[in-house]
């Protein structure tokens, strides 16, 4: 058992794979399991959920700093943006990062558009003839981190901005709210169970977006049987029903991690990052996620029972709140 950030998290051994699948807190844990408890006893009621929800969907808001009311729910980053890709236009030119995550790329290139990959580090200086601009505020596979300022200032007015904040909120604060759409998925930094995401939506991408995903639940409990449509009048028109034990995760989760103080959760994973790039010779840098790219570096931690991944032929390590120094000495001793 750890103690840290004022929680406890159930780890004994060395666990850097949080890029993969966050370790949730006790209190994630208790919650749930005693919502499967309660579902076991024959205990549960659809509308108890409700309130799970709408914890979640306003502590994601407050995360990504943009109004609760903008928070459209979902089960995964994918199926968000594939609502966003299915309201542009016919072959919209949308630029993204080179081997950026495919749950980004994706959805636009299935609905028709036209994708344009360039390198991360050459996005903004080729965003101002692009439709849209899809792009994940850290890249997954080697932790690299897109410069929202140099976006933000070469985007034109027309140019709609899609962010995806999987591998960043959590651990990063950054300045998001100016984004068309920011998604994410909470079963990473959010250190939520997997089946929960959200997208904020600026009011210009909401009003040009049709809500085709939609069923009852975007309508609420007097929408569930029969025309005409009627849905409710804010970003929960978009909702997909939710995935009920994971917004109860989530609403455990989020809210305690947008009381934490956002640069001393910074400060420490990027830390104890960079300890670990320190010790292997390489510059420091401004992510939580390091990419060590050494013959056998995968197989050294592995056989050292740290827990990571291989991302993009690179032993991928990852640094969030239950981590300690230890555990950077530990990937250290594993890679000298």
């Amino acid at each position: 058992m750890r103690q840290a950030f004022g929680t406890t998290f159930a780890v004994d051994a060395v666990y850097l794979n949080t890029p993969s699948i966050g370790v949730p807190p006790q209190p994630v844990v208790e919650a749930v399991g005693a919502a499967v408890a309660s579902w076991g006893r024959a205990e549960s009621a659809p509308p108890e959920f409700d309130a799970a929800v709408a914890t979640a969907r306003d502590a994601f808001a407050r995360l990504a700093g943009v109004p609760a009311s903008s928070v459209t729910i979902g089960s995964a980053v994918s199926g968000l943006l594939g609502l966003v890709a299915a309201s542009l236009p016919p072959g919209a030119r949308v630029l993204t990062a080179a081997r950026e995550f495919t749950s980004v790329s994706f959805p636009f290139a299935a609905a028709g558009h036209e994708v344009v990959e360039v390198p991360l580090a050459a996005l903004p200086e080729h965003a101002g003839g692009a439709d849209v601009v899809a792009v994940s505020v850290v890249q997954s596979a080697d932790g690299a981190l897109l410069d929202l300022a140099a976006l933000r200032a070469a985007v034109g007015p027309e140019t709609l901005v899609v962010l995806d904040a999987t591998q960043s909120l959590g651990w990063l604060p950054a300045d998001l709210g100016w984004a068309d759409a920011v998604a994410a998925g909470g079963y990473k930094w959010l250190l939520a169970p997997r089946g929960a995401a959200w997208m904020a939506l600026s009011d210009r991408l909401a009003a040009r977006t049709a809500p085709v995903q939609s069923g009852w639940y975007a309508g609420g409990w007097d929408a569930i049987y029969g025309l005409p449509l009627r849905l409710l009048g804010d970003a929960r028109r978009f909702d997909l029903s939710p995935v009920w034990l994971a917004q109860v995760g989530a609403a455990t989760a989020l809210p305690w991690l947008a009381g934490l103080d956002p640069a001393a959760v910074r400060d420490h994973a990027v830390g104890l990052a960079n300890r670990v790039r320190e010790g292997l010779g390489m510059p420091a840098g401004d992510s939580a996620i390091v990419s060590v790219r050494r013959e056998g570096a995968a197989d050294r931690v592995a056989a050292a029972g740290i827990r990571a991944a291989v991302r993009d032929g690179a032993a991928r390590l990852g640094f969030h709140l239950h981590n300690t120094a230890a555990d950077a000495d530990a990937a250290l001793e594993a890679l000298g």
